[in-house]
């Protein structure tokens, strides 16, 4: 599971830890690890960013981080230290092989979570926050450091990543003119800053699709420079929505190559919708990367 902020909307919840529970209770009760980061609203209750993170890292089955360790901090080249980092909400995780395959103990999918801040005044105008320079230098860096330890001659292609966060980015709006699949209900809700950061993501060249929230009723993927964005499409009953127009999950499908003695890298990425109807409808299956067509 994987939660992308806006988790409660913090105005209408008297006590922000209660929520919390209560929003991220499903995925406890699974029994299996899931991460989040925060929205606009969340801290909008009794409790700051800071405090949230560290509640939510504290969770039962949680694998959510408040912020990159200090070993992710330093260049393993220069011994030097990255400047402190924005937000909170900031880390990577890495998805490893198969059990008791050749690549048990090597990272097969890499996942970038980065806190994109809530609303602020910039140059007087008061605006949705965005992904600050020190989180995509962080970014960059544990890009190149995953990359330069999963160097393998038989496997050349890097290994892919998957970016999430909250508030979109301003090219987001390009994709009202592009083809998409999905549903683009309403207007992007961005920064009026651009930070740069989709990109950070093309020069990186390991992240083949971007995970984002906040706009409710926008469900649709569309490609910029060739990396998909994603929106969510709101799957909580807390926030807005639209009347007549099912709440849904976005789900994220890596499946492995079979090798000649066992599994072996992820060869495909896949996304599609579950309405929360009748019938748990799925729509809009797609590929968004394959190994295959990326020699």
């Amino acid at each position: 599971f994987l939660i992308l902020g806006d988790n409660i909307f913090g105005s209408s919840s008297p006590d922000a830890a209660e929520s919390m529970f209560k929003a991220f209770g499903p995925a406890m009760e699974s029994g299996l690890p899931w991460a989040a980061i925060l929205g606009n609203h969340d801290q909008e209750s009794t409790l700051n960013r800071e405090e949230l993170m560290t509640l939510i890292s504290l969770m039962d089955y949680s694998v959510s981080q408040i912020n990159p360790s200090a070993d992710s901090l330093t260049d393993s080249a220069t011994g030097r230290m990255i400047s402190k980092i924005d937000g909170f909400g900031n880390y990577n995780l890495r998805v490893y092989g198969a059990p008791g395959s050749m690549l048990a103990n090597n990272s097969v999918l890499n996942l970038f979570f980065l806190d994109s801040g809530d609303r602020v005044v910039y140059q007087g105008i008061r605006t949705y926050g965005w992904i600050k320079d020190s989180q995509l230098q962080w970014l960059r860096h544990v890009s190149r450091e995953l990359q330069g330890q999963e160097t393998d001659a038989t496997y050349p292609i890097k290994t892919p990543a998957l970016a999430f966060f909250h508030i979109p980015i301003p090219e987001i709006r390009q994709l009202f003119y592009k083809e998409i699949i999905g549903q683009f209900q309403e207007g992007v809700a961005c920064s009026r800053v651009n930070s740069a950061v989709l990109q950070t993501f093309v020069s990186m060249g390991d992240v083949k699709a971007v995970f984002i929230g906040h706009d409710h009723t926008n469900d649709f993927c569309g490609k910029l420079d060739e990396i998909w964005f994603c929106y969510g499409g709101g799957i909580g009953y807390h926030g807005y929505g639209k009347a007549g127009w099912p709440r849904r999950a976005r789900i994220i499908q890596a499946e492995l190559q079979k090798g000649k003695k066992s599994w072996t890298n992820v060869q495909r990425i896949m996304t599609w919708k579950r309405l929360d109807d009748e019938k748990m409808s799925k729509i809009d299956e797609q590929v968004l990367w394959d190994r295959l067509l990326s020699r």
